[in-house]
């Protein structure tokens, strides 16, 4: 720490310097975060110092959280879900395979899922100590729901299947999964934290929330899609009060019992959230993830003039390609097959996609 304080001058001087050598979002195609929406900004900043780990001292920010849950779960076809906003997937998925562990206590549990999902998963299983069970995918990338079926036993918590796969953008035969969820009475998971707010507003959405009886809790990130301030992410409960299951004292606040993970929680990027949501309504978000799909199509068919082949027909908007490289200063990334991976995110427009086809082109010339 500096013994003396700089002024405000050099101090925004220095921070403006650090700010320049970050990417330029134009360049960014490797991310499923995006650039916030402005009145998810203006809304974060009215809420900056609230927290809603006491929130009894800040009333109005936890309407707007319940509210945030009441949007997501309509939106999921069950106004009536319960949850809380959680700092994004990972503590999402985390909270619901503890809350799986939790409703059944068993001596060896395990969890399954497909080899495709989130590496959140991992560290959610090696802090709640759950053997992980790790299904193969097709070769449309999707999980294969009968080989799921095969693994369960009865030390099986929870069944997770993905909608929207970070790496293929593929959405997990979620029906044949909550089937076999609803026969064998088991936890089902669905991480939606892309997707979630994709998928909703497709042309012909695929089955993949509570309009299915074997879901039963789904995570959803409003700081990917949902153009919110990060972090932002959102845990549904079929059950209204499913969560109180992993309360724990908390005396010397104004609630007594919490069953969050973290403690303290801003309530900024809930009412970020809620503010995008509120403000695009169902028929903007459409219209953001019309243009996302379409530049993806585009991508998909610039690429294959370009002799690039698809490695993957996606469902949601994540494009990737038989393709070992890519022009800078253009920022992709590629999974764990190798293959070359875009994701269309609202940041990424028309003119984007142009532009990378042209020095892409140019490059492989």
């Amino acid at each position: 720490m500096l013994s003396k304080g700089l002024s405000e001058e050099d101090l925004f001087s220095f921070l403006s310097s650090q700010k320049k050598e970050d990417i330029d979002h134009r360049y960014i195609l490797s991310s499923m975060c995006t650039l916030p929406h402005p009145v998810a900004v203006k809304a974060h900043c009215m809420f900056m110092e609230t927290n809603l780990g006491d929130p009894g001292l800040f009333p109005g920010t936890a309407a707007l959280e319940r509210l945030l849950i009441e949007r997501f779960g309509t939106l999921l076809h069950h106004k009536e879900a319960g949850g809380y906003a959680t700092s994004g997937g990972t503590e999402s998925n985390i909270q619901a395979l503890r809350l799986a562990k939790a409703i059944k206590p068993v001596t060896y549990p395990n969890v399954v899922l497909p080899e495709s999902a989130h590496f959140s998963f991992k560290k959610a299983c090696d802090l709640l100590s759950l053997e992980m069970r790790t299904v193969p995918t097709g070769p449309d990338h999707r999980m294969l729901a009968n080989a799921a079926a095969e693994v369960i036993d009865k030390n099986t918590i929870c069944l997770v299947g993905i909608a929207g796969t970070t790496e293929y953008g593929m959405i997990d035969p979620i029906e044949a999964l909550a089937k076999i969820a609803y026969q064998h009475d088991i936890f089902l998971h669905i991480d939606a934290a892309f997707g979630g707010m994709v998928i909703p507003f497709l042309e012909k959405p695929i089955p993949f929330d509570f309009a299915l009886p074997g879901v039963t809790t789904i995570a959803v990130d409003p700081h990917k899609m949902g153009m919110s301030t990060i972090p932002a992410g959102v845990l549904l409960t079929r059950e209204p009060d499913m969560l109180d299951t992993l309360n724990i004292d908390t005396p010397y606040l104004t609630v007594k019992k919490e069953f969050t993970l973290a403690g303290t929680r801003t309530g900024a990027p809930v009412a970020g959230a809620l503010a995008v949501l509120d403000y695009l309504g169902t028929d903007g978000m459409r219209a953001v993830v019309t243009g996302c799909m379409k530049n993806t199509q585009r991508l998909i068919a610039g690429m294959a003039t370009l002799g690039i082949a698809p490695a993957a027909t996606p469902d949601v908007n994540v494009a990737t390609f038989a393709c070992k490289s890519a022009p800078p200063p253009w920022k992709v990334s590629w999974t764990r097959n190798g293959d070359l991976r875009i994701v269309c995110m609202p940041h990424v427009h028309r003119d984007t996609i142009e532009t990378f086809l042209k020095e892409f082109g140019e490059m492989h010339a």
